[in-house]
């Protein structure tokens, strides 16, 4: 795994004697985030569904880190009783955990007419009650922790505002980060921190996992180009080194990328105005068939081969082509 740590990491605090778990830990920005946590001298478990991405996972990042240990567990986040298995096997081979980050998701990139309510029920499951089901497993642990528990709740710029063709995400994405700033609230008082993260783009070569519906080759050509466009999208091994700097510093909320932050902004002093600039937006996406059609993911939806448009997505996506190379994100 090429990762190249920020010059602000090896004056980090040190997490020695900590135990981690980071759910969607297999590849993508979970693997990054538990690079960061084992340069700190965590052991880590990863947590995710494929046992053969975990495999492959824990094989780029132990050489990394031979002084900690890396485990893995395979788990899905839906199944309330995996999770609460899964955790209580990082608590007998390694402690704690003391420090949960709960990162799984899945990323569904379609116009309305072409998706229904099971697209939403699947977003929902996988990343509010997955989420749901990490923190209420880890909490009884976080509060026993010596160091003072703390817990992370990954969710994005899709949970601050409604972003088109993106629904079913964004919708998980808003219930996730107010999940994570309820908890806050509610478990400050036993010495535990929650931090909600919300992302903006980043180039974690997603877009080969992501799920596409209606004109499946414009939506993944829009889709990976902006992903992997350098002024709109952040460079993932800073996203994750910010990630724990904020769960280090007991961070309530993180907000990362301008232009996520300008979002943020956007919608807290003029929402009307967002909104009607977000349907602005919508307009110039690409239009699609009603009715659902089984989504695709970005590995198996072909390139456009336009001459303007296959240009303007290789572009942008070179630099998100080379990140799923380095993150795992291309794993059989």
């Amino acid at each position: 795994m090429r990762t190249h740590a920020p010059p602000s990491a090896a004056r980090s605090v040190s997490l020695a004697g900590h135990s981690a778990v980071v759910t969607g830990g297999s590849r993508g920005l979970g693997l990054l985030i538990a690079d960061r946590l084992a340069a700190r001298g965590c052991v880590v478990t990863l947590a995710a569904r494929d046992e053969d991405e975990l495999d492959d996972a824990r094989a780029k990042l132990q050489p990394r880190h031979p002084q900690v240990a890396v485990r893995t567990s395979v788990c899905d986040v839906r199944d309330e009783a995996a999770v609460d298995a899964m955790m209580r096997g990082a608590h007998e081979a390694a402690g704690g955990p003391d420090i949960v980050v709960a990162n799984a998701g899945i990323i569904q990139v379609a116009p309305l007419e072409s998706i229904d309510d099971r697209d939403f029920a699947a977003a929902m499951d996988t990343m509010f009650l997955g989420a749901a089901h990490t923190a209420l497993a880890a909490l009884p642990h976080l509060r026993e922790s010596p160091h003072g528990g703390r817990l992370a709740l990954v969710s994005s710029v899709g949970g601050l505002l409604g972003v088109p063709h993106l629904l079913p995400y964004a919708c998980a994405k808003a219930a996730t980060g107010v999940l994570a700033e309820g908890l806050h609230a509610e478990v400050a008082a036993d010495g535990v921190s929650v931090t909600a993260v919300y992302p903006g783009l980043m180039r974690t070569g997603s877009h080969l996992h992501a799920q596409f519906g209606g004109e499946h080759t414009k939506e993944y050509a829009w889709f990976s180009a902006l992903a992997g466009a350098p002024l709109i999208s952040m460079n993932a091994q800073r996203a994750a080194e910010r990630i724990v700097h904020a769960l280090v510093r007991r961070r309530t909320r993180l907000v990362l990328t301008p232009a996520a932050r300008a979002a943020d902004l956007a919608h807290g002093v003029a929402p009307a105005l967002t909104t009607r600039l977000n349907s602005l937006a919508a307009r110039l996406l690409p239009s699609g068939p009603r009715g659902r059609e089984p989504l695709r993911e970005g590995k198996d939806v072909a390139s456009p081969q336009g001459p303007v448009t296959g240009r303007l997505q290789g572009l942008g996506s070179a630099m998100n082509e080379e990140a799923a190379d380095a993150y795992n994100q291309r794993a059989d």
